[in-house]
């Protein structure tokens, strides 16, 4: 029961009760799921039916880390990089400009298993975002991650939106809903209110 537009570089966000259907629809727009009913497109593709392309224009970052432990977070990022055919050099140059702006300049050799949550979080997304995808879906990025941790990440959403690519977050935190440029409501599956923060407030 979604009917939505998003616009690029905007910083959307899907607002619910547990069970309302926000990860269901996220995993739609990935492809992960088939659609019920209607059409989608997503980066102009149109989802079901170009899943390769799709997943070339999308970064998903799921509600559980998909990081190896036993991995260091160089070879975490190498391979993510390689599920999205980025090896060898570009892979490279690619892992020492993400490292720093994700504040892991340093942290390349250590295990994953070894890292605080917050570092946790910034590693998976930097694995959603080797590949350059210009839309990038987050579900719940933030639970269970410490105030300061948290405002951090949403310091790197921000600049994402700034370099043009469009954020599609649940937020895990009703605070975490007045960073967004618009929001969703959703329940049952339906969207029930769609607007910006301060309008969602003053209706």
């Amino acid at each position: 029961g979604l009917d939505l537009e998003v616009r690029p570089g905007e910083i959307f966000g899907y607002l619910g009760a547990n069970g309302a259907g926000k990860t269901t629809a996220i995993r739609m727009l990935c492809g992960l799921l088939p659609p019920t009913a209607g059409e989608a497109e997503v980066a102009g593709v149109p989802v079901g039916r170009h899943a390769r392309e799709l997943k070339r224009r999308i970064g998903y970052m799921s509600q559980r880390f998909s990081l190896y432990d036993d991995l260091t977070v160089d070879e975490n990022l190498e391979f993510f990089g390689g599920i999205h055919g980025l090896t060898g050099a570009p892979l490279r140059e690619r892992r020492d400009e993400l490292l720093p702006s994700l504040d892991l300049g340093t942290a390349g050799r250590r295990l994953a298993a070894s890292l605080p949550l917050g570092y946790k979080q910034r590693l998976a997304l930097g694995g959603a975002l080797l590949h350059r995808p210009p839309v990038v879906f987050l579900d719940e990025p933030t639970g269970g991650v410490d105030p300061v941790a948290r405002r951090r990440f949403w310091d790197l959403i921000y600049e994402l939106s700034g370099q043009g690519i469009t954020v599609m977050v649940s937020p895990h935190y009703m605070d975490e809903a007045e960073y967004c440029t618009q929001i969703g409501i959703m329940r049952g599956g339906k969207l029930l209110a769609l607007a910006d923060p301060e309008a969602l407030k003053r209706q």
